[in-house]
């Protein structure tokens, strides 16, 4: 399965693209922050019945988290053929991958508990 994975973003066989992979971590983890913000943000609202809070949350989503991602995504997505299978992004490339994956896990949990604080 991991060679599978590994293989979609070889680029006739000059390397890692990393245009491509950049844009499936994007995807994946707007799939993952989304997921994760709606059981948090049910069972905050469960716990304290602010439900004006779930909306705002939700409305910060869509009009915060995607265009901040597709800013983030769009960094990649401009690079010239022979920079996108260039070794040298490694490193700016793990770094973005850690900072978007720390965003994607760490902000659904951070809003839940600025909303859990708000209701008291």
């Amino acid at each position: 399965m991991n060679k599978a994975l590994n293989d979609a973003h070889e680029t006739s066989g000059r390397g890692k693209d990393w245009r491509k992979s950049m844009s499936d971590h994007v995807a994946f983890a707007l799939l993952v922050y989304t997921g994760i913000h709606i059981f948090a943000t049910v069972g905050a609202m469960k716990a304290t019945g602010l439900k004006t809070g779930a909306l705002f949350a939700l409305c910060f989503l869509v009009a915060a988290i995607i265009p901040a991602l597709r800013k983030f995504e769009r960094r990649w997505t401009t690079l010239s053929d022979e920079q996108a299978v260039d070794p040298d992004y490694a490193p700016a490339f793990r770094r973005d991958l850690a900072f978007l994956w720390i965003l994607a896990i760490g902000l659904p949990f951070a809003l839940t508990f600025m909303f859990r604080a708000m209701a008291g």
